[in-house]
């Protein structure tokens, strides 16, 4: 097989690794109401559940680059997928909190390996010219996941019964793993840069680099929009539209299905200007520009009485967010050699989760104690702005490493 062909192979495993990882994670949310009444649990056992779960991830995501640059691509994705498929297997023998808070806990671990994994990988098959197309195609993933999940999940507990539904999404994921095991060696220039002789940057090299801090201050303010969002829009649909369970379910999906279109349009625009001879600076630069405006228009959506148009600033601000994060992906790919590419999404990774715990829990209170969005949606209006605008001081011209 042609080593053009294999990255498309790959392409098209990430994708599923990402879907799987977002099924993984949200299985136990769409399963709440039949494990409450098997075991008996209440709010505060759920939540106990859910944060041994992001805790775990949280602190991981920090070391799972690390991890990846040091094993390898191959084997440290390999060990992700296998560890947090047998802990969704695990699920199946539970029948405590404490177990399945212990089993949600090595999930989360696992599962932290994922995006410096999947960022890895596109640093490492694809050419610079190629790598945006395909890293977008990466980031539409979550969202293909958030799509397929709610409809998917139901069908199989009811179908054949919640216990059931864990071994299959399990199973799924050993299956990945066989075939991922199972493909030919990269190419010799891949080979060279990337699997056969991992050394992995020295953390405090890392933290000298000023691209590190573009990658850590760029997912600190701009990831909790997405955590925002993604965690309270229902509710504001709910509360400003009346929008309940029954009602909700296909605005939510619009809003996923503009983000996957963001994620990729986002990739592609950064292609198409590298291949019509713009600078890596410009080509990179330019849809995040055109990212940033899309999310300006947010707090928009408190003035409009019609819950579709608010539906659509909601989902051009994900689009935007997802366009805009690809090009960020992509930047830390162009501008770190390979080994160190997991290292630095795993680090920029744990700034960005610690910005989404931070908005959830500041989003809590204003909305207790003042009952509006608008300071939230504000800040996410500019914060795309405000971190082109460090990038672009920090970093007049983008540099490109040359084995990329």
């Amino acid at each position: 097989m042609g080593s053009s062909r294999l990255r498309y192979w790959v392409l098209t495993l990430v994708v599923i690794a990402i879907m799987l990882n977002y099924v993984d994670r949200q299985i136990i949310a769409l399963l709440k109401p039949i494990l409450e009444q098997q075991f008996g649990w209440n709010d505060a056992d759920y939540g106990d559940i859910t944060t041994f779960f992001q805790l775990g991830g949280t602190v991981a995501v920090l070391f799972a680059g690390r991890f990846v640059d040091r094993t390898g691509l191959k084997s440290g994705y390999a060990w992700g997928v296998g560890v947090w498929s047998l802990a969704e297997i695990a699920h199946t023998v539970t029948r405590t909190v404490t177990q399945f808070s212990a089993a949600r806990l090595v999930l989360g671990v696992a599962e932290s390996v994922n995006t410096p994994a999947a960022v890895k990988s596109m640093a490492t098959w694809f050419p610079q010219k190629d790598r945006s197309l395909a890293l977008g195609i990466m980031n539409a993933a979550p969202n293909i996941g958030a799509i397929a999940t709610p409809l998917l999940i139901p069908w199989l507990a009811l179908t054949y019964g919640w216990r059931e539904t864990f071994f299959i999404t399990g199973v799924a994921g050993l299956v990945w793993l066989v075939i991922w095991l199972a493909l030919p060696k990269p190419p010799k220039r891949i080979e060279v840069h990337g699997e056969s002789k991992p050394r992995p940057v020295p953390w405090r090299q890392l933290m000298d680099d000023r691209y590190t801090w573009i990658m850590v201050l760029g997912k600190l303010m701009t990831d909790p929009v997405w955590w925002l969002l993604l965690f309270w829009a229902p509710d504001f649909f709910d509360h400003r539209y009346h929008l309940n369970m029954a009602h909700i379910g296909l605005p939510i999906a619009t809003i996923y299905l503009m983000a996957m279109i963001g994620a990729f349009l986002g990739g592609w625009l950064q292609s198409l200007l590298i291949r019509r001879g713009l600078s890596v600076n410009a080509a990179r630069k330019i849809p995040m520009l055109i990212a940033s405006f899309l999310v300006l228009p947010l707090p928009l959506v408190l003035l409009t009485s019609n819950y579709w148009v608010a539906v659509l600033l909601v989902g051009t601000a994900l689009a935007g967010h997802q366009a805009f994060s690809t090009n960020l992906f992509g930047l830390a790919a162009d501008s770190f050699p390979h080994r160190a590419v997991g290292s630095v999404i795993g680090i920029s990774a744990f700034a960005g989760n610690l910005g989404g715990l931070a908005i959830l829990f500041i989003a809590g209170i204003l909305l207790n104690r003042y009952h509006s969005y608008l300071p939230l949606f504000a800040y996410a209006a500019i914060a795309y702005l405000v971190v082109l605008a460090l990038i672009n001081w920090i970093a007049p011209r983008l540099r490109l490493i040359e084995e990329n």
